[in-house]
């Protein structure tokens, strides 16, 4: 009697042990786990500088804000933008240039822009973010979590309408593919691949095949299988030189 308790408690224990769910991370989980592998805490400890199509690039820390400036040449003359806590100036020489709001706009979203490009997976954890898992799927056989996200329109800036996909690896949780769907000029998607990784100091960079999708006729959450099977159409490289990283603590 004894014996046919034991097998019984046993073949209990064994089924229970096998209707236990495995852990499933979640879209937070997830992006955590990328920011930490791609720099974590270096993001905002961190003088980065690089430059991007004829301009110098430089994300700085002032008093715990986020200061993101570059410089460059226009009509031949030298300006510097300069973009900190939300109020941007463009200064020529000692003098702040004086913009219409709608110019102002321009130039600050450009800037936010390629530092926001530059510097993922850092920002996806921004205040307005909105993460969601859609699952899991492979690309060119590799695994990967496939993550949505949207933005607050308080906090999510002009573009808060656009929603992206990120395709985080699931054994390395780098961001290898991302594409977005925008609405300016006219609106369209485009699906980038990352390659020529590289880790400065501590924080990961990669460049982009930039492709392009007809938001008509493709689903952004299918480009993935477009860009498999060789149907998205290169529009550009977006490649970032002369990167540097410097510690600040």
């Amino acid at each position: 009697m004894i014996r046919v308790l034991y097998f019984a408690a046993w073949a209990l224990l064994v089924g229970a042990c096998k209707e236990q769910p495995k852990d499933v991370l979640t879209a937070q989980e997830i992006v955590d786990r990328s920011i930490a592998i791609s720099g974590g805490e270096k993001y905002s400890n961190s003088t980065i500088s690089f430059s991007f199509r004829d301009m110098d690039y430089s994300s700085t820390w002032e008093n715990n804000k986020r200061k993101l400036s570059r410089t460059g040449v226009k009509d031949s003359v030298p300006f510097t933008d300069v973009l900190l806590n939300y109020k941007f100036e463009r200064r020529q020489g000692d003098s702040v240039l004086k913009l219409s709001d709608s110019l102002a706009n321009i130039y600050s979203n450009s800037l936010n822009s390629v530092h926001y490009f530059v510097h993922l997976p850092y920002g996806l954890n921004d205040p307005a973010v909105n993460k969601e898992l859609l699952g899991e799927t492979t690309v060119k056989d590799a695994p990967y979590y496939k993550i949505k996200i949207t933005f607050d329109e308080e906090g999510g800036g002009d573009d808060f309408e656009d929603v992206y996909v990120y395709w985080i690896h699931k054994n390395t949780f780098k961001v290898d593919y991302l594409a977005y769907q925008f609405h300016v000029n006219g609106g369209g998607i485009r699906f980038r691949a990352a390659y020529n990784e590289r880790v400065i100091n501590g924080i990961r960079f990669v460049d982009y095949e930039n492709y392009k999708a007809d938001p008509e006729s493709v689903s952004i959450y299918d480009t993935d299988k477009l860009y498999e099977k060789g149907d998205l159409e290169l529009l550009s490289k977006i490649i970032s030189e002369n990167v540097m990283v410097q510690p600040t603590d």
